[in-house]
């Protein structure tokens, strides 16, 4: 038998390439990634084993990437996804979608083929970094071992050019597999490849913004979900206080300020929009959810802050533009409207009882249905009673169509960084793994999440990966056995008659799917027993599901008004 040769003493020491993207994880302060399972990267999990890094394995790609974008928007560190070559990377591409519109960064590593393979048909080879550069900040392939830890970097640098995003590796097999010298490859150190992204805006312009201010009659800002980005939290309550400006809150941006604030307002920003001389719009570009601009009164001074300078006056002009950080920039505009004899604040206190009275008369003409008993559910009553349950350390996901429409107008956040919903590419199915990525990032959080039983039904055998990892969450399905956003706009085009066509699902008892993985379920048809259920989901201490059979019949005014079926 012939002896194995033994390493020279005097050997170099080497390391794989997916130990290589272990120590530039390690380095970038990644402490977990998720991932499904592929031959091509199968050296990276040992590198992360090695590294302390931990692998949380899920069963569909696309929740994957989903928790990544969900524990970038947590933690405000980059979120990391896992997967295979071929159909793998292919599963993960909306997580990736989803992030690029919703600004969230995350990197999404990707198997391929051997590069001694490349064009000659190897197992799950596709053209990948062609795919993916349209919709993240940077796609590429690693070309060599030792360049593995340097353009893992490189992609998490690129996470934050401008607004944030998402990036994309590939790393063929043999150059993940493949040993080099250790002195021959470069491992960036933490800290040290990244410089700071907080940019203080244009001085003159702030100064502008400031004299705006002092001469508003009746200003308003929208919170947008780059305060939440910014971490801004402090500086926008610190803004919206010492000028007495009455603030609205979207996407990321909601619990900015607390329900019950007295600057906090939620029904009556159509009104404030229509009515007010200066508008100032932070962290929110004018896409649909905007009306792309028009909702904004035509006579009022339009001031728009954002990250990224493609996206001010972008479908709409404004009147000032200043790039740079939520969070600096209201604060100096503050500062340099405090140096001024009369900051404005004290006039506008009738402006702020006006709104006041326009918000009171919305929530008072909605309550006698959000204290509905009618069987089936009110979904007004469905998303009144989460309202009432949530804490100020409930973290509340959205992930639905009509019903989740419903709680964008009742559901309020306790705290800033509460509230998580897909974004603007509106994509179905991030709430399981949304949900993975709070439970596991802020474990002392209490994670509640709104499903639609469309939504669930994407990517709920998820909710297995939540039983195995003993990640408990409360989930609640509005259940109307609907695509009922869509059945909507189809009856009001195409008539009653054609309007059940390809959105009617069964009537599925989520709550026994619940059960038969691992979880707590229930089923509930009484309104009076919405609560006593969520309390008893909260007391579980496992993931659970709370189907509540909600009225097929009625349509959340937002879903009515979509301007697509105009």
């Amino acid at each position: 038998m012939t002896e194995p040769v033994a390493q020279a003493a005097d050997a170099p020491e080497t390391i794989s390439g997916g130990h290589l993207v272990a120590k530039a994880l390690k380095a970038e302060g990644i402490d977990v990634i998720f991932t499904l399972c592929g031959g091509h990267i199968i050296d990276i999990y040992d590198g992360c084993v090695d590294e302390g890094i931990e692998v949380i394995d899920v069963r569909h790609e696309q929740v994957a990437a989903h928790a990544a974008d969900g524990y970038a928007r947590i933690t405000g560190k980059p979120g990391c996804a896992v997967v295979t070559a071929g159909p793998g990377t292919t599963d993960a591409v909306t997580g990736v979608a989803n992030a690029f519109r919703a600004e969230s960064p995350m990197l999404l590593i990707g198997g391929q083929g051997a590069l001694s393979q490349h064009k000659m048909g190897s197992l799950q080879d596709l053209p990948h970094v062609d795919m993916m550069t349209p919709i993240t900040k940077f796609a590429a392939t690693v070309p060599g071992t030792e360049r593995v830890a340097d353009i893992v970097s490189m992609a998490f640098r690129e996470c934050y050019h401008g607004a944030p995003g998402p990036s994309f590796l590939e790393i063929p097999r043999d150059v993940l597999d493949a040993s080099v010298p250790v002195a021959k490859a470069r491992i960036p150190e933490a800290g040290r490849y990244r410089a700071s992204t907080r940019q203080a805006g244009d001085p003159a312009a702030i100064e502008r913004l400031a004299d705006l201010l002092v001469h508003s009659e009746k200003p308003c800002v929208l919170l947008g979900s780059q305060v939440w980005t910014c971490r801004a939290t402090d500086d926008a309550i610190d803004f919206v206080r010492a000028l007495n400006v009455p603030a609205y809150m979207n996407g990321s941006g909601r619990g900015t300020l607390p329900p019950g604030d007295p600057h906090h307002f939620q029904l009556s920003r159509r009104y404030a929009f229509t009515e007010a001389d200066l508008i100032i719009i932070v962290g929110t570009p004018f896409d649909f959810r905007m009306g792309y601009g028009k909702r904004l009164s035509k006579s009022a001074t339009v001031v728009q802050i954002d990250l990224d300078y493609r996206t001010v006056g972008k479908n709409r002009d404004i009147d000032l533009g200043i790039v740079g950080d939520a969070g600096l920039i209201l604060s100096a505009a503050a500062q340099a409207a405090s140096g001024r004899v009369d900051n404005g604040a004290a006039r506008r206190k009738e402006w702020l009882e006006e709104l006041r009275a326009v918000e009171t008369k919305a929530y008072q003409s909605r309550l006698p249905r959000q204290l509905s008993d009618a069987q089936p559910i009110d979904p007004y009553r469905l998303v009144h009673e989460i309202n009432e349950f949530l804490t100020e350390d409930t973290i509340y996901i959205g992930d639905g169509g009509d019903i989740v429409t419903f709680s964008g107008q009742v559901v309020q956040p306790k705290s800033p960084g509460h509230w998580m919903d897909p974004g603007p590419l509106g994509t179905l199915g991030v709430g399981v793994a949304f949900a993975m990525a709070a439970k596991y990032a802020r474990p002392d959080k209490e994670v509640l999440c709104l499903f639609g039983d469309g939504a669930f039904s994407l990517t709920g055998w998820d909710f297995e990966t939540m039983v195995r990892f003993d990640l408990p969450f409360i989930g609640v399905i509005g259940n109307n056995s609907s695509m009922n956003q869509i059945r909507y706009g189809q009856a009001a085009k195409y008539g009653d008659a054609r309007g059940r066509v390809g959105n009617t699902l069964g009537d599925v008892r989520y709550d026994e799917f619940a059960r038969m993985l691992g979880g707590h379920g229930e089923e509930v048809r009484d309104p009076a027993e919405i609560r006593p259920a969520l309390e008893r989901a909260r007391e579980s201490g496992k993931p659970a599901l709370i189907n509540v059979w909600v009225d097929p019949d009625v349509y959340a005014p937002g879903t009515m008004n979509q301007t697509m079926y105009k």
